[in-house]
């Protein structure tokens, strides 16, 4: 929810807004032409952006994808792609817990957001069973290329999790693509943005969402080859303010990155 409720404050409290996304006022509020709440209770104006920004990135990547037939939306939560796209070839599967999947759908039918023939619901509880097999009974075609989405969700996997989901990924048959953003350890980041990052994780621990797992981009680059991709894109938050012409001295509070990795898929090496 307030991942939602950040997209839909960026709407209309960011200028330049970065990420378009018409329907998240409406899923959180569950009301046609509900304007944005006016802001995100504990959550810096900057934090709000950079949520915004991994949307952004992760939807240019998409865009530049050639021949894309399926996406996979892991962890998808209150994410709204498959309800925006308007490709009617591409088929979307949202990857979350049964339990977080049905009020998801409770939220879309509220809101009066239609549900597409192109969406694929997989409700997957992650201690019982694999992306893999429940991407499997929901109809996914392996050997269709593929762009994954693991948006806002990496933190709190731990670090054997996401690089199972990482290696899964890479060694499909079919080319692939994987977009996620990471933290970085306090202990590597300048002294004066350390407080920013332990604030967020200890309100995250708070809510009984504990950070898990935490990488460098020289850790990410070794471990995204090493479960089988062949090119890994890393940014940052200065990277992303010169991409999009933002304000270059808005300040990086805790230093979230984002990775965008691709495989040319097993057939192909």
């Amino acid at each position: 929810m307030s991942a939602a409720l950040a997209r839909a404050v960026h709407q209309a409290a960011d200028v330049p807004r970065v990420f378009t996304d018409p329907l998240a006022a409406r899923i959180v509020a569950g009301a046609d032409g509900c304007p944005a709440p006016d802001g995100v209770p504990g959550m810096p104006a900057e934090v709000r952006l950079f949520m915004a920004l991994r949307h952004r990135v992760a939807a240019d990547a998409l865009g530049a994808a050639a021949g894309t037939g399926q996406v996979v939306v892991l962890g998808a939560g209150l994410d709204t792609f498959a309800y925006r796209n308007r490709n009617p070839a591409l088929r979307v599967f949202e990857v979350d817990h049964p339990a977080t999947q049905t009020w998801k759908r409770e939220r879309l039918a509220e809101a009066g957001i239609e549900v597409p023939d192109t969406v694929v619901f997989c409700p997957v509880d992650f201690t019982e069973q694999t992306a893999e097999a429940g991407l499997g009974a929901a109809g996914f075609d392996p050997r269709e290329p593929t762009f994954f989405l693991l948006l806002g969700v990496a933190p709190y996997l731990s670090r054997a999790a996401l690089l199972d989901t990482a290696r899964f990924v890479a060694r499909l048959p079919a080319p692939t693509e994987l977009v996620f953003d990471y933290n970085q350890p306090p202990a590597t980041l300048p002294p004066h943005r350390r407080p920013a990052l332990v604030a967020q994780a200890e309100a995250m621990a708070r809510m009984g969402e504990p950070w898990q797992s935490f990488f460098t981009p020289s850790d990410i680059a070794v471990e995204l080859a090493d479960a089988g991709f062949d090119s890994v894109t890393d940014v940052g938050w200065q990277d992303c303010l010169a991409r999009y012409a933002l304000d270059p001295a808005l300040p990086d509070l805790f230093g979230g990155r984002i990775a965008h990795a691709r495989a040319t898929g097993q057939e192909g090496s």
